[in-house]
């Protein structure tokens, strides 16, 4: 049987999750020394190529260079441990696997499942959920001691991104984002990554048909696209602006403030995010609010949305008018 494998997609500030296995399945670590070497080169490949490293591991490119910093750091690492451990050859088997991310509605979700996998383990499935959470909190290998302390965090961890949706680098946000991943303890949690299995994205159905759209569309079966940095055409944000006001009455005035009561500015959040290319955070400098007010308000409209056929049709009816010449 021929197998397909994923396309990569490449392209500016993408969000990737990936891994890379043993050759053979073999183990990559042969000791904390080793482990520690891993971290540091990660460390130092990510500032070569100006790659954000946000968990371990989950990669932000804003340059659109993943294969790129990859296969910097995964040479790095191999140079390293064959010369340490006197031996030549692959240390992993194949290509590094990744998946796309949408990282404006299950980037945290996709933190917590890695900051999860230390005590996902056969073994820690016998313990309670207070031993196991005492475990993580232990575990010195993952990313989530920086995120739980400043002072256990490595230099290159950036950690603002996620914190944002719980409070900030605070310790309130910190504690809130502890809360959020220790309830996956004693909770069955869905893997986020299951949504990606087969084509490697890693979305909402709106975020996959766009990213096909953009980077796919007719190219599936002949070729993996190294990189696309071209993206479809969009729409204008004062368009988007004046279909909203012009659909819901509201004045652009109105709309703008931060303080407006109504559905009209979330629906306008959604429409800049699905049809202007907008990220969370470039809509949240427009409107004047944080990126994760951004994020909260949009999923407040999702539900929205399934309940209220007339808020549906509104939304149909704004992306017709939208995806007009």
């Amino acid at each position: 049987m021929c197998m397909v494998r994923p396309l990569r997609i490449q392209y500016e500030n993408a969000y990737n999750h990936v891994t890379c296995r043993g050759n053979a399945r073999q183990l990559i670590f042969s000791s904390d020394t080793d482990r520690s070497a891993f971290l540091a080169l990660l460390g130092r490949s990510s500032d070569v190529y100006q790659a954000e490293i946000l968990a371990y591991v989950l990669v932000n490119t804003p340059g659109g260079n993943l294969q790129e910093f990859m296969r910097h750091f995964n040479i790095s690492y191999t140079g390293w441990y064959n010369r340490r451990h006197r031996r030549s050859g692959h240390l992993y088997q194949g290509r590094y696997h990744s998946f796309l991310i949408d990282a404006d509605n299950y980037l945290e979700e996709v933190s917590r499942y890695i900051h999860l996998n230390p005590v996902k383990t056969k073994r820690m499935k016998a313990f309670d959920a207070a031993a196991r959470r005492k475990a993580l909190g232990a575990y010195p290998w993952s990313s989530y001691a920086g995120y739980r302390s400043p002072g256990s965090r490595r230099p290159f961890l950036r950690t603002d991104e996620i914190l944002a949706h719980f409070g900030g680098d605070t310790a309130r946000g910190r504690r809130g984002y502890a809360r959020f991943v220790e309830q996956g303890l004693s909770a069955s949690l869905e893997n986020p990554l299951e949504l990606g299995r087969g084509h490697g994205i890693v979305g909402d159905a709106d975020f996959v048909h766009a990213i096909r759209a953009r980077y796919l569309s007719g190219e599936e079966d002949t070729r993996e696209i190294p990189t696309a940095r071209n993206l479809a055409v969009r729409v204008e944000p004062e368009r988007i602006i004046g279909a909203v006001c012009a659909e819901t009455g509201a004045s652009r005035e109105a709309l703008m403030q931060k303080g407006f009561r109504g559905f009209g500015r979330a629906l306008l959040m959604e429409l800049l995010y699905r049809h202007g290319g907008m990220k969370q955070r470039e809509i949240g400098v427009l409107l004047g609010i944080d990126y994760s007010a951004v994020s909260i308000s949009r999923k407040r409209l999702y539900a929205l949305i399934k309940k209220n056929r007339d808020m549906r049709l509104l939304m149909e009816k704004l992306g017709e008018i939208l995806r007009q010449d």
